[in-house]
């Protein structure tokens, strides 16, 4: 480690305010924070604290923050760190608060550590295709940065209008291009990370290559705030790609749908872009954007290209999708037209999230070849429980978004949301495939990890955490 200061002696492990420090309470805690933080970066009132405990995960405890602090530079976060490592206060990082798993939810008593006014670009660098980054930048706003220079970021969430960076580094977030781009893990060079006891640790590098040593950078990606806290991160780039042509396929079952996807796959065809959306999503997408897509197929398949020879690629799918069963095979005509129909899959979640007056979204993924059984498996799980279950897919990943949609006054049927939530990870475990693609794992499903990784997995995850975070106070109660 590059570590900045040699660490004080820690003492044993408890969470939670030390009388024996400051003024007691609250009182002494907030004092010692406003000794390092401009005024208006300290937050106490309880309407505005409140408005900071929990991200948008349904069926996930969210406590009382003490006090919500937003630090614009390093050195304030490092203050922060260390206050509630002498006060032995939990430290919740958050950025957006746009992720689906309860990782940024508040603990009672904690600090709530946002980070969304750290949001300048430091650099871009067309020669060594990276950009510098501080983590409340917004992963939008950096993709339209960076395409001023010819080039492009390309992990592009759903929520890429409102996710920031941090956020997306801590829950290793995917997007509709990770079947040919990769996810953003692939992406993250090199991280400044704050520990919990306020040193600075850098990890990674900026170069092109780099192999010396641990990979910390790995590590801290998608570990959701529980080893330390991201406040700058080199990320790599790539060329800007041809704008993108796709096409929309029909089908008259998901299983058809997906025998397509595998078609396109062991042919060694690279889209762009290879997501589908079934019948019901469809229907509330329209209902949503009026987007006028088909609402008598069972299953749509989008697929798209951004090479030159983007045309003779589509045509290739089409033949593929055509085999597969498709019934109508529509090509985009223009690239405005294809941003019409990744439109239209970007809306999916917040489309679904209309028929209902909640959902639980989730992101079970895969092994390519048994996302038919995937989905043919969410389907019997919804009719079993009498529940509408509405699932998109990042198809070309095998990364399902089965959608539970229910009304949480109805005790019974939020019953029966929780039990298909629970078999449809079930089932993708089943299947040889993981909990979370890109969601995380936060409070939702930390039993389910447990399953996941076993007992010697869990570990060994433990024991990282402990080795980073020996008191306990990085995000508590997430992952374990």
């Amino acid at each position: 480690m590059d570590l900045t200061e040699s660490a004080e002696p820690q003492d044993a492990p408890a969470v939670g305010p030390d009388p024996g420090r400051g003024s007691g309470g609250n009182g002494g805690l907030l004092r010692d924070l406003r000794t390092g933080l401009p005024a208006a970066a300290v937050l106490t009132d309880p309407q505005v604290t409140a408005s900071y405990a929990g991200d948008m995960a349904s069926f996930c405890e969210a406590g009382t923050p003490a006090v919500v602090v937003l630090p614009r530079t390093v050195e304030e976060v490092r203050h922060v760190l260390r206050t509630a490592t002498a006060h032995r206060v939990p430290v919740v990082p958050q950025g957006a608060r746009t992720g689906l798993s309860g990782a940024a939810n508040a603990v009672d008593g904690c600090i709530v550590l946002s980070l969304v006014r750290m949001d300048r670009i430091l650099e871009i660098s067309p020669v060594d295709r990276i950009a510098v980054v501080e983590p409340g930048v917004v992963n939008a706003a950096l993709s339209r940065a960076v395409a001023a220079h010819g080039l492009a970021y390309p992990p592009d969430p759903s929520s890429w209008e409102q996710c920031t960076i941090g956020g997306n580094i801590g829950t290793a977030s995917g997007g509709l291009c990770c079947v040919k781009y990769g996810v953003t893990a692939e992406y993250v060079l090199g991280l400044d990370v704050v520990l919990a006891d306020g040193r600075l640790l850098r990890t990674g590098r900026r170069t092109a290559k780099g192999v010396a040593g641990y990979d910390l950078t790995r590590l801290f990606v998608s570990s959701e705030g529980t080893l330390g806290v991201v406040v700058g991160a080199v990320l790599a780039l790539r060329p800007a790609p041809a704008p993108q042509l796709a096409l929309a396929a029909e089908f008259p079952s998901a299983a058809a749908a997906c025998a397509a996807v595998c078609a396109v796959m062991e042919a060694g065809h690279t889209p762009s872009l290879l997501e589908l959306m079934d019948r019901t999503t469809v229907r509330a997408v329209n209902r949503l954007g009026k987007m006028g897509l088909p609402e008598t197929t069972e299953a749509l398949l989008l697929a798209a290209f951004d090479t030159p020879d983007a045309p003779a690629g589509l045509a290739a799918v089409g033949e593929l999708c055509t085999a597969a069963g498709a019934t109508r095979v529509v090509p985009a005509e223009d690239p405005a037209e294809s941003e019409l129909l990744l439109q239209a899959r970007r809306m999916a979640l917040t489309a679904l999230e209309t028929l209902r007056p909640a959902t639980m979204i989730d992101d079970v993924c895969v092994p390519r070849s048994r996302l038919g059984d995937m989905l043919d498996g969410t389907t019997a799980i919804a009719e079993r429980h009498g529940l509408t279950v509405g699932v998109c897919a990042h198809a070309g990943d095998g990364n399902t978004h089965p959608v539970v949609c229910f009304d949480p006054a109805d005790p019974e049927e939020t019953a029966r949301a929780r039990a298909s939530f629970d078999e449809i990870m079930a089932l993708g475990l089943a299947l040889g495939g993981t909990i979370t693609g890109e969601h995380g794992v936060g409070v939702l499903k930390k039993e389910w990890l447990a399953r996941e990784l076993g007992p010697v997995g869990l570990e060994a995850q433990r024991a990282v955490k402990a080795a980073f975070d020996p008191l306990g106070i990085l995000n508590p109660g997430k992952l374990f």
